[in-house]
């Protein structure tokens, strides 16, 4: 018997919360920046301003999400910001390529009664998510405009070692490394459990670091305590004298480390604490913890390409709802852009 296929927005995360029961959950979701309660905390901490928009559409029992919020009249954005290495619809249940993209559909068309444009970022593709978002929004008759919007740098553990990984690292990060920690002036430690003590070491470090001021220090310390009772924390701290000079925020779960945040004091660097700190931090990973992918996060600092072996894209994805006089000039600006492109290129 075929269900009919049916979809509704959410202002609240409660009521998602009773639709999905524990399908947004750990327990179902691997990654992490796909889980209602990542998603929840950050607008708790980071976007509280915006109203949440938790589109879902559902049929047979498989459901999609989309996360998002109001940005002004008519405008959407991915519930999401510089914390998130991933934006992407959410699945649950059992499903084919073809019901992902009726169920995202479904949304999209949804969106039309209320919005005239939606922005969504960092959308991989490696899982297909970006095409298959244009796709189904140009199915249900929006404009879509799809632009890379940054990199996302990873190692392939593939098996190996810490040794052998290390091995091929370039000579001059492996020559620093060798020469600082002869002088044993450095300590480390990687913990796997919260505490105020270590967490107000790893707030020293950032808040005396060249980093900006950091976005929501009450958003990192709970997704810390949140990992570290899954187990998933990876807190890595370097220290000069007993004084804490460099910190590593990682969470590690799935066969999957990711590198939240790094930063260190810069009256230290000639110590290369820092440096110390991530061979130490990729040594657990690989050999402790047994990973089968590093992930870097987004940006092309220049520094990432001495630790990972590849990228990949993040795209941007603007869709228009051209019914709307509001989306007339923002899509001709789009095209417009695009024919410039093209002729420079010439």
């Amino acid at each position: 018997m075929t269900v009919a296929m049916n979809s509704e927005y959410h202002d609240n995360f409660q009521s998602v919360q009773a639709v999905a029961g524990k399908k947004l959950d750990r327990s179902v979701q691997k990654s992490l920046f796909d889980r209602l309660d990542w998603v929840q905390q950050l607008h708790e901490y980071c976007v509280s301003d915006h109203q949440p928009i938790l589109a879902n559409s559902s049929e047979n029992g498989a459901q999609a999400w989309m996360y998002l919020m109001k940005t002004g009249l008519g405008r959407y954005e991915g519930l999401a910001n510089w914390y998130n290495f991933t934006f992407r619809p959410v699945f649950t249940g059992t499903f084919d390529e073809v019901t992902k993209l009726a169920l995202l559909a479904k949304i999209a068309s949804d969106l039309r009664k209320t919005s005239h444009h939606i922005e969504i970022y960092p959308v991989p593709e490696e899982d297909q998510s970006a095409s298959l978002t244009e796709r189904a929004f140009e199915q249900a008759g929006w404009v879509v405009f799809k632009s890379k919007a940054d990199d996302n740098h990873i190692l392939n553990v593939k098996g190996q070692t810490f040794d052998k990984y290390w091995a091929e690292r370039p000579g001059q990060l492996r020559n620093t490394v060798r020469r600082k920690a002869k002088k044993n002036i450095v300590t480390t430690r990687i913990e796997t459990q919260f505490s105020d003590e270590h967490w107000n070491d790893y707030l020293h470090v950032y808040e005396n670091s060249w980093k900006p001021e950091e976005g929501s220090p009450e958003f990192l310390k709970s997704l810390a305590q949140r990992e570290a009772e899954a187990g998933c924390l990876r807190l890595g701290l370097a220290y000069i004298d007993g004084q804490p000079v460099a910190a590593q925020f990682w969470t590690v779960e799935n066969g999957e480390a990711l590198i939240h945040k790094l930063a260190h004091i810069e009256d230290a660097t000639k110590s290369s604490p820092g440096t110390l700190l991530t061979v130490a931090m990729f040594q657990h990973a690989i050999d402790v913890d047994r990973v089968n992918l590093v992930d870097f996060g987004t940006g092309n600092d220049p520094y990432k390409r001495d630790w990972m072996e590849m990228s990949r894209p993040r795209y941007r994805l603007e869709m228009f709802w051209p019914n709307n006089p509001l989306s007339w000039l923002p899509i001709l600006k789009h095209y417009a852009s695009g024919l410039v492109g093209r002729r420079s290129s010439l």
